[in-house]
C-alpha cells in the first residue's frame, strides 16, 4: 500500500505535456493480440493500468519490451485463450480481451473483470454483442467461456452508448467474416483512436465517433507504428488543479475539443480559459464560482471520470452546485471523504449537493478509486495543512507519476509505501 501526504496551501503553476491516454491505450494494446506482427506504439502511458495490461498479454504468450520511449508488443508467439484470474480482476479493462482473444484463437475464457469499485459495471452489452456475432458463450464458476467458429459480421443494437461495450465489439468484429454495423455506439475519442490504429494495422473500420460503427472483417492485419492519444482525463484534472489552488497552468500537446465540457465550467467558475490548437491554459481569478447544475453523460456530454475532481473545485467555490452522477451510482465516495476535510455536501441518490467553503483542513482520507483519489489530491492541495492519502496506489491507475507533477508545479508530495520503509518526499 502506498500512501501520500500532500503539504496544503501552495499556488500551483507552470506547463504539464499531456501524457498519452489511458482509456485509449487499454483497448488498443488488447487489440495487438489481432496482429501477428510487432506493434510499436508510443507515447502510451506508464502506469499501472497499462502495467497489468502487459502483464496479462505476457501471460497469453506474447512478447512485451520498451525500446526508450516506445512499447513494443509482438503476439506471435501468442498460445493461449485464458485469461488469469488475478491480473485480470485487478484491472477492468481486461474484458476488452474477450473480443480479441476470441478473434484470435476462435475461444476465449475470461474471469468477470475488476477495476475500481464506483458502482455495477454489466457486461451483459459485451457478451449481448459477441452472441450477435456468432459466439456461444457460458457463464459458470466466476469464468466466461466463449467460442465461435467462425465469427461472423452481425448487426448489433446496443441498448445504452457503452464505451467498452462498442470496443469490445469492434475488436471481434474485425476478424469476423463479413460486415458488422454497431448502432448506437459510443462516440468517445477513445473509440476514435481505436479505429486508426486498427485502420494503421489494414483492418477495415469506419465511423467510430458516430452512433454508428461499421466493420468489414479482414482475416489478416500487419504489424504498424501508432501514437497513442493524449489522455484528456488527465488533462482535465491538471487544469483543475489550477482552479483550486488559484494558479496558472497550461496543458501542452492537447486538442481542446476533447476536454470542451470541463473548460465550459471552468469559464463559469470564473477562470479564464485559452484554447490553441494543442494546447490549453486555464487562469484562476479568486475564489471559483458555483455553476449551478451539471450531470454526467456519455461524450459529449461531461465525463463521468472527472465529476470527482469537479466536485472537489467545488467544495470550496462561492455558492451552492449540483452534480448528478448518471453513468456509476457509487461515485461519490469521495464526498465523505471530502466532509473529513470540512466540505459541506449532502448525497441524495445520484445527485450531490455541494455548499463551498472559504477553506479546507487537512485530514487523513482514503482513496476508494482512481478519480476519487485524484480529487483528494486536488483538495489536499488547496487545505490548510497537511493531507495523508491512504491506497494512494489507486491514484497510480491512471496518472503517470502525479506525485511529480504536483513537484513540478510547485506541491509537495511525500510517499510512504508501507512495508517497506520508504519515504521520498518530493518538491
Amino acid at each position: 500500500m502506498s500512501n501520500w501526504i500532500i503539504r496544503g496551501g501552495a499556488v500551483l503553476s507552470g506547463t504539464v505535456p499531456a501524457q498519452g491516454s489511458k482509456n485509449a491505450a487499454l483497448p488498443i494494446l488488447a487489440a495487438t493480440l489481432l496482429i501477428e506482427e510487432p506493434v510499436r506504439l508510443l507515447n502510451c502511458p506508464a502506469i499501472r493500468d497499462v502495467d497489468n495490461m502487459l502483464k496479462i498479454l505476457e501471460s497469453l504468450g506474447c512478447t512485451v519490451k520498451r525500446e526508450a520511449d516506445a512499447l513494443i508488443v509482438d503476439s506471435r508467439t501468442a498460445d493461449n485463450p485464458v485469461l488469469p484470474t488475478a491480473l485480470s480482476g485487478e484491472l477492468r479493462s481486461s474484458i476488452f480481451l474477450l473480443g480479441s482473444v476470441l478473434a484470435r484463437f476462435s475461444e476465449a475464457d475470461a474471469p468477470y473483470p475488476g477495476g475500481c469499485e464506483i458502482g455495477n459495471r454489466p457486461i451483459d452489452l459485451h457478451l449481448l454483442g459477441l452472441k450477435r456475432l456468432n459466439a456461444t458463450i457460458r457463464e459458470t464458476g466466476g469464468r466466461i467461456r466463449c467460442s465461435a467458429a467462425p465469427l461472423l459480421g452481425a448487426v448489433v443494437d446496443l441498448d445504452y452508448p457503452s464505451v467498452g461495450a462498442t470496443e469490445n465489439i469492434m475488436l471481434a468484429a474485425a476478424k469476423a467474416e463479413g460486415q458488422t454495423t454497431i448502432r448506437n455506439a459510443a462516440c468517445e475519442p477513445e473509440i476514435v483512436d481505436l479505429q486508426r490504429f486498427l485502420c494503421a494495422c489494414g483492418f477495415r473500420v469506419r465511423g467510430a465517433g458516430t452512433p454508428t460503427v461499421v466493420i468489414d472483417g479482414v482475416q489478416k492485419g500487419h504489424g504498424t507504428v501508432f501514437r497513442v492519444m493524449p489522455d484528456r482525463i488527465a488533462a482535465g484534472t491538471y487544469l483543475i488543479v489550477a482552479a483550486m489552488t488559484g494558479g496558472d497552468l497550461t496543458v501542452t500537446g492537447l486538442d481542446p475539443e476533447p476536454v470542451d465540457t470541463l473548460l465550459l465550467k471552468l469559464s463559469a467558475c470564473g477562470c479564464r480559459v485559452d484554447r490553441k490548437t494543442d494546447s490549453v491554459r486555464v487562469k484562476a481569478n479568486g475564489r471559483p464560482k458555483a455553476v449551478g447544475f451539471t450531470e454526467t453523460r456519455p461524450y459529449p456530454g461531461f465525463p463521468t471520470d472527472l465529476q470527482p475532481q469537479l466536485t472537489s473545485l467545488l467544495s470550496r467555490a462561492e455558492g451552492t452546485s449540483v452534480v448528478t452522477e448518471n453513468v456509476f451510482e457509487n461515485r461519490f465516495r469521495h464526498a465523505q471523504e471530502l466532509r473529513k476535510m470540512g466540505a459541506e455536501n449532502r448525497i441524495v441518490d445520484r445527485t450531490a449537493i455541494i455548499t463551498g467553503v472559504p477553506r479546507l483542513h487537512g485530514a487523513c482520507v482514503t482513496a476508494h478509486d482512481l478519480r476519487g483519489g485524484a480529487a483528494l489530491a486536488l483538495a489536499g492541495l488547496f487545505a490548510e495543512g497537511d493531507t495523508e492519502i491512504l491506497h494512494a496506489e489507486r491514484i497510480e491507475r491512471g496518472y503517470e507519476r502525479m506525485d511529480r507533477v504536483i513537484a513540478s508545479l510547485g506541491g509537495t508530495v511525500i510517499r510512504k509505501e508501507e512495508g517497506i520503509g520508504e519515504e521520498e518526499k518530493t518538491r
